[in-house]
């Protein structure tokens, strides 16, 4: 459709259908950010403000497209026995013993950079850096180790007082231009450590503050505005390690935060619903997409969309949200219970009450108008399409309860 040549009352339109857009986009964004950048929001809306609406398809398949195939390097670097390898295994969602985990022990086990790819995704890779501080190091280690290009971020790891090897590592991270995390691990021990020795004067809050304080004075020479976190490398909801995952997460560039908010482990219901919002926000701008593309269904989101391939994305769903069998498998290990003990809290597990499921229809239909109010397209010709989009939103919800109810017993269990 050519702008030029459309007429002053068609114009106001297709800006009032910009609006909509923009307006019902903003409220799919969950906290961390969304899938298109700001650039490509803004080329969507102007796209469609003009009436070019390939032009606003296009953009948006493209940042479908970058968020699929969006690589994410990240270096964990520090001084040997500083428990880099153990927090790795964190990050991978795998433990210690493992196969494919990285190795782990109480005499320095990694010599040379290892890359280690997430078990779910071969994009993401975290790469163990040979700890510093050591007989073996390199003659310049902090050059050497964090001039490599490839990494989008640094985490550097201590196990103690902030050395000068900490400010070295910091130092020479930010002279490269990369931007670095600070993770103070083995904060559990200290905290045994401190009680043990003062057992009358002992408070859990004002020990953490000091170790959080000694980073933060010592950085802050580095740094103008420095972040401390304190993790543990055995028991990750304690501390700051869902912190941290949110802060990289929000700082990550958009077209990296998609894949990588579908790794977070469940460990709180908030990452369960940050997993949940950014699914539902892909599926609905991939169903936008096909319906200004199309009069009629034939998008792979809802072609045909049998039994078979209904069981295929509930699946995928579960993967996603780590109640695939295996994953489940792995929890009842876990926790010494049954699997059958732990799927009998997943309504996914049935699929014919969520298709047959009679609010899908109503969702529909409300859902129908909007599209319509925006694209002009026959509200007759997309009920279909949308009926396939309500029953994945279905789908997508139904899994992140029972994720909910998953985490639930795992924290009564243990």
């Amino acid at each position: 459709m050519d702008p030029l040549l459309l007429h002053p009352t068609e114009k106001n339109n297709m800006k009032q259908q910009a609006l909509k857009f923009l307006s019902w986009y903003k409220t799919l964004v969950g906290k961390l950010g969304g899938i298109l950048s700001q650039v490509s929001l803004e080329r969507v809306v102007k796209g469609i403000e003009k009436g070019q609406l390939k032009e606003a398809t296009d953009e948006i398949e493209r940042s479908l497209q970058r968020s699929k195939n969006a690589t994410l390097n990240v270096a964990v670097i520090g001084q040997s026995g500083s428990g880099k390898s153990s927090f790795i295994n964190v990050l991978r969602g795998i433990g210690h013993e493992e196969a494919g985990s990285a190795s782990v022990g109480v005499v320095p086990t990694t010599t040379k950079k290892t890359p280690y790819p997430h078990p779910k995704c071969p994009h993401v890779t975290f790469w163990d850096l040979p700890g510093t501080g050591t007989p073996k190091s390199l003659p310049n280690p902090y050059q050497e180790l964090v001039g490599d290009d490839k990494y989008d971020f640094f985490i550097i790891i201590s196990s103690s007082q902030f050395s000068s090897n900490d400010a070295l590592l910091a130092r020479e991270i930010q002279q490269n231009g990369k931007k670095f995390y600070f993770v103070r691990t083995k904060v559990d021990s200290d905290l045994y450590n401190e009680k043990k020795s003062k057992p009358r004067s002992f408070k859990k809050e004002t020990v953490l503050q000091q170790i959080r304080d000694n980073c933060l004075i010592n950085l802050s020479r580095i740094v103008s505005e420095p972040t401390v976190f304190l993790v543990s490398n055995f028991e990750p909801k304690k501390f700051d390690f869902l912190k941290l995952q949110e802060t990289v997460l929000q700082e990550l560039p958009d077209e990296k935060r998609y894949t990588s908010v579908l790794l977070l482990p469940n460990l709180s219901e908030s990452f369960i619903e940050m997993k949940r919002d950014i699914i539902k926000e892909k599926v609905w701008l991939q169903a936008f997409k096909a319906a200004i593309l199309a009069f009629f269904p034939i998008t792979s989101l809802c072609c045909g969309f049998n039994l078979p391939e209904q069981e295929e994305c509930l699946k995928l769903y579960q993967g996603h949200f780590g109640l695939d069998e295996d994953s489940v498998s792995q929890i009842a290990q876990e926790l010494g219970t049954s699997e059958q003990e732990i799927t009998s809290l997943m309504k996914s597990t049935d699929l014919n009450s969520l298709v047959e499921d009679d609010s899908t229809i109503a969702n529909v239909k409300k859902f129908v108008e909007i599209i319509f109010s925006i694209t002009g397209l026959p509200q007759s010709s997309v009920f279909q399409f949308y009926k396939v989009y309500f029953l994945h939103l279905k789908f997508i919800d139904t899994v992140a309860e029972d994720a909910k109810r998953v985490l639930a017993k795992i924290e009564e269990m243990k």
